[in-house]
C-alpha cells in the first residue's frame, strides 16, 4: 500500500543568497502556472507554493516520496535555470512530521529573520487560499495548513512573541508613545523618507491618530511617503518653520552630517515655550547634534539607545519562542498521527467489507434453512448480526488507529494486518463456504474432524511410549 507522504522543499535567507532566491521567487502573476505545473508531476497529488522575500518553499502530498523528491528537484532547477547539483546544496527537505513542524514554525514567526514577525502568517494564509482556489489542495494539505494557521494564531494570542518591538523604527515609535502616551492629535515629524522612515510611518499609522509631517531633501519622495500614510510633506530646508509645531522628531536621512543643529533646537524650544520635545536620531552618522540633548525639556535618543531596547526585546521574544515551540510540538504530533491514520483506512475498509460479505452470506444461508420466518423475524436477525459484527470489529479498529497515531503503525499495517484477518483470502473463503453448502459437505467435515482427532491421539500415544 502506498502511504501518503508530505514533502516540503525550499530555501530561505539562511541557506541561499538573495541572488538565488530571487531566481526561484514566484510572484502573483506566475503562482497559478507554477501550481498547475506541480500538479502535472506524476508523483505529486497536492501542492502549495509559499514565496516571500526571505523564502521559497513547496509543500506537496505524494505517494512516492523518492520519485516526488526527484521530480521536485528537477522542477526547481528548471524554474531557476540552475543545474540541479548546484541548486541542491541550498535546499532543505522535510517529510511528514518534520515538514509539518517546519511549516508551523514558519507560520508562528520562529523561522523569520525577525523572530515573531506577524506578516508571514498572512503570507502562509494567502498561499494556502490560492492553492485551494486553484484545486491544488486535497485532504492532506488542507489539514496541514489548517493546523499551521491555528498554530500561528495561537502563538500570537497566547504568548508575547509579537509584542516586543524588534526594529529600531518600531522601537522609536514605542518610545514616543511611552513619553507622550496616546499620540492622537500630536504632530510627528519624520526627517528623511527612506526605508527606515517608511517603517516608522507604518508603525505610526498602525497606532493611529497622530498628524504626520515628512521633511525630505527630495520633495517628491517626501510627498509619496506622506500621502501613503495620510500626512503632509515639507522641504528639508523649512525644518525651522515646522519644528515648533511638532512634539516628536524621528530623523533618519543618511546625510552624513547633522541636519538639525543644536541652535535650531534652542530657538524651537523658545518658540514652543519650553514644552517637552522628543528627538529620536536613528541615523548613522547622526542627524542631530548631541548638544541638543543638553537643552532643558529636550529628550534626545540615538540609535545606540534604541538598539539596547531592541536587544532586550529580542531576548524577551526568544523566551516566548520556547512556549511557541511547545505548541508546535503538540500540533505536529497531532498532525502526524492523523497523517499516519490515513494509511489504515484501506485496511479498515477491506476488513469491514470482508466481514459484511461473510455476514450477508451466513444470514442468507440461515434464511434458506428457516423458510418459515416472517419478514419481521428476518429484519431482527439481520439487525442482530450487523450489530454483532460492528461490535466485534470496533476494538481492533480503535486499537489500530491508536497504534498508528502513537507511531506504532508499522507493527500492525500491511502484511501483518492482512494476514491476521486473511484479507487476501476472500476467494478461498467463498469457495469453502460454497463447499459447505454442497450435499455431503457436513458429512465430509465430520469425517475430517474425526480423522484429525485420531491422528492427534496417535501422535500422543507414540510420544508416551
Amino acid at each position: 500500500m502506498g502511504a501518503t507522504r508530505v514533502l516540503a522543499v525550499g530555501m530561505n535567507h539562511r541557506t541561499a543568497p538573495v541572488s538565488l532566491r530571487e531566481r526561484l521567487a514566484v510572484d502573483a502573476a506566475s503562482s497559478e502556472r507554477v501550481l498547475d505545473r506541480l500538479r502535472a508531476l506524476s508523483a505529486v497529488a497536492e501542492a502549495v507554493v509559499l514565496s516571500t522575500c526571505n523564502r521559497v518553499e513547496l509543500y506537496t502530498a505524494a505517494r512516492h516520496g523518492g520519485e516526488a523528491r526527484r521530480q521536485l528537484l528537477h522542477f526547481l532547477a528548471e524554474w531557476a535555470g540552475v543545474p540541479a547539483g548546484e541548486l541542491e546544496s541550498h535546499l532543505y527537505w522535510h517529510e511528514d512530521g518534520a515538514a509539518a513542524r517546519h511549516l508551523f514554525r514558519v507560520a508562528a514567526g520562529l523561522d523569520s529573520m525577525v523572530v515573531g514577525e506577524s506578516q508571514v502568517l498572512g503570507q502562509v494564509r494567502d498561499a494556502y487560499q490560492l492553492a485551494a482556489a486553484r484545486g491544488a489542495c486535497g485532504k492532506v494539505l488542507h489539514a496541514l495548513f489548517q493546523h499551521a494557521l491555528s498554530v500561528g494564531k495561537r502563538a500570537r494570542a497566547e504568548t508575547a512573541i509579537s509584542q516586543h518591538a524588534v526594529s529600531v523604527s518600531y522601537v522609536a515609535v514605542e518610545l514616543a508613545r511611552k513619553v507622550f502616551g496616546d499620540l492622537g492629535g500630536r504632530q510627528v515629524l519624520l526627517i528623511g523618507a527612506g526605508e527606515t522612515a517608511e517603517l516608522a510611518a507604518r508603525s505610526l499609522a498602525e497606532q493611529g491618530g497622530c498628524d504626520l509631517v515628512v521633511a525630505n531633501r527630495t520633495l517628491e519622495r517626501g510627498r509619496q511617503l506622506a500621502a501613503a500614510y495620510g500626512g503632509r510633506s515639507v522641504p528639508l530646508d523649512q525644518l525651522d518653520r515646522v519644528l515648533p509645531e511638532c512634539d516628536v522628531v524621528i530623523s533618519s536621512t543618511g546625510a552624513g552630517r547633522p541636519v538639525l543643529r543644536a541652535e535650531t533646537v534652542r530657538e524651537t524650544m523658545r518658540r514652543r515655550r519650553q514644552r517637552p520635545l522628543l528627538l529620536i536620531d536613528i541615523a548613522v552618522p547622526r542627524d542631530i547634534e548631541p548638544e541638543a540633548g543638553r537643552l532643558d525639556n529636550v529628550f534626545l535618543y540615538d540609535i545606540d539607545d534604541l538598539q539596547t531596547v531592541v536587544d532586550a526585546n529580542l531576548r524577551l521574544r526568544r523566551e516566548e519562542a520556547r512556549k511557541v515551540e511547545a505548541m508546535i510540538d503538540e500540533q505536529a504530533r497531532e498532525f502526524e498521527g492523523w497523517l499516519h491514520s490515513l494509511d489504515v483506512v484501506p485496511l479498515i475498509r477491506s476488513l469491514r467489507e470482508k466481514a459484511e460479505a461473510m455476514r450477508q452470506r451466513e444470514v442468507a444461508r440461515a434464511f434458506r434453512k428457516l423458510p418459515h420466518l416472517s419478514e419481521r423475524d428476518r429484519q431482527v436477525i439481520d439487525g442482530l448480526t450487523r450489530l454483532i459484527v460492528n461490535k466485534l470489529l470496533n476494538d481492533p479498529m480503535v486499537r489500530l488507529k491508536e497504534a498508528v497515531a502513537g507511531g506504532e503503525g508499522p507493527l500492525y499495517l500491511d502484511e501483518a494486518f492482512s494476514r491476521l484477518f486473511a484479507l487476501d483470502d476472500r476467494v478461498a473463503a467463498e469457495e469453502d463456504a460454497e463447499d459447505e453448502d454442497r450435499p455431503g459437505a457436513a458429512a465430509r467435515a465430520g469425517d475430517a474432524r474425526r480423522a484429525l482427532v485420531g491422528s492427534e491421539r496417535g501422535r500422543g500415544g507414540a510420544a508416551g511410549g
